[in-house]
């Protein structure tokens, strides 16, 4: 594959590369796994291809975040495995450092709060890109 797409977040500004990676990428419900005994999160998202945005091109990926203590999930349930989900942002809310909370952030009031010891995380593509009908748009607010 060419162009595929592997990063690492290790603090606040590597996860800020994460979240515009994946900003406006979709999964399913049941693609989010929390593994408590291994202290990782993972989810198997679409995600779109922002540097090739023209092109309208979106990609299975991989993303899995560790050290993490707990995970709590708002505004959705794991009962309905095949609701969609529409990732806007990845965010970290510091607490005792290098611990915190990582925060995906859903369109719909919905989220998932991680307790973590600290901030790793990885981001990779898995296949190849396809196309997809149109690019995601958000609306625009006046300065």
């Amino acid at each position: 594959m060419t162009g595929e797409l592997r990063l690492m977040a290790m603090d606040e500004d590597d996860l800020a590369v994460l979240s515009a990676h994946t900003q406006d990428a979709v999964l399913h419900v049941g693609d989010m796994l929390y593994q408590p005994k291994e202290r990782r999160f993972i989810l198997a998202l679409h995600r779109f291809d922002w540097v090739r945005a023209e092109a309208h091109l979106r990609v299975q990926a991989g993303l899995h975040f560790e050290h993490v203590r707990k995970a709590a999930l708002h505004g959705f349930c794991q009962d309905r495995p095949e609701d969609i989900l529409n990732l806007l942002s990845i965010a970290f809310v510091p607490g005792d450092a290098p611990s915190g909370e990582i925060i995906l952030t859903f369109s719909g009031g919905c989220a998932v709060k991680l307790d973590v010891e600290c901030i790793e995380a990885r981001l990779a593509d898995l296949g190849p890109r396809w196309p997809c009908k149109h690019a995601p748009e958000h609306e625009r607010r006046a300065p």
